[in-house]
């Protein structure tokens, strides 16, 4: 039996998911059913939720290995992970993301559902590389960068496949703010307990009427959407 991918610590009502493959924190099906039951204790807890990776890295996004092995396997790991991304986005308590180093992919869309997205400072890379590896984004992909990023560069975010450092991230919507990197888990931390101060019933009510005309368009596209899927080319 492999180690954990995922480590969760509690701090007050706050729930830490520590995502660690010991490699670029892939979404691999290790890692996705990890996470899922991490969201199903927090969820029990009542406690806001910290995604963070290990230092350089966030997540390099859908697995590649797994992604290359057939267009089905490709189609069954985009399933499952797409699942845990409308989860996150939906996730009825606040999600802090503290983006710890490169995030590619499907490791941008990881930061791209948070409510609140920080990350560290320094040479990390930011993006959706999909259509420069021959790999048309999923309409989930859009649909999310649609909702978070400004309209002016979404364009370039998407059909260009522009991958940002953490400052460029900000200014493009990716991020909310930066943090020095021995300052970002107690930076997320505090605005993860500053949300879940909020009031429970109003935020999760609130969260759904914003995003939820976004999610039911992914869900009705997404037999279409997963028939087109292709794995990268290059």
């Amino acid at each position: 039996m492999s180690d954990p991918f995922v480590k969760v610590t509690r701090d007050g009502g706050v729930s830490v998911l520590h995502m660690d493959d010991g490699k670029a924190n892939a979404l691999s099906p290790q890692m996705i059913t990890e996470l899922s039951a991490a969201l199903d204790e927090a969820e029990k807890q009542g406690d806001a939720v910290v995604l963070a990776g290990r230092e350089g890295r966030f997540s390099a996004g859908f697995d590649l290995k797994v992604m290359m092995t057939s267009v089905e396997a490709a189609k069954t790991l985009v399933r499952s992970g797409g699942e845990l991304l409308l989860r996150l986005y939906m996730f009825p308590r606040p999600v802090v993301i503290a983006c710890t180093g490169h995030a590619l992919a499907g490791g941008a869309l990881l930061v791209l559902i948070g409510d609140h997205r920080v990350a560290a400072r320094g040479p990390f890379r930011i993006g959706l590389n999909e259509v420069s590896i021959g790999m048309p984004l999923p309409i989930l992909g859009q649909e999310l960068a649609r909702d978070r990023l400004t309209s002016a560069e979404l364009p370039r975010a998407t059909l260009f496949a522009h991958i940002y450092d953490p400052e460029t991230a900000l200014a493009a919507g990716y991020l909310d703010a930066t943090a020095a990197p021995d300052e970002l888990l107690s930076t997320a931390k505090a605005e993860a307990a500053r949300l879940g101060a909020l009031s429970t019933t109003a935020y999760a009510a609130t969260k759904q009427r914003l995003r939820e005309r976004t999610v039911q368009y992914i869900r009705d596209t997404l037999d279409r959407d997963m028939a087109q899927l292709a794995p990268p080319t290059g």
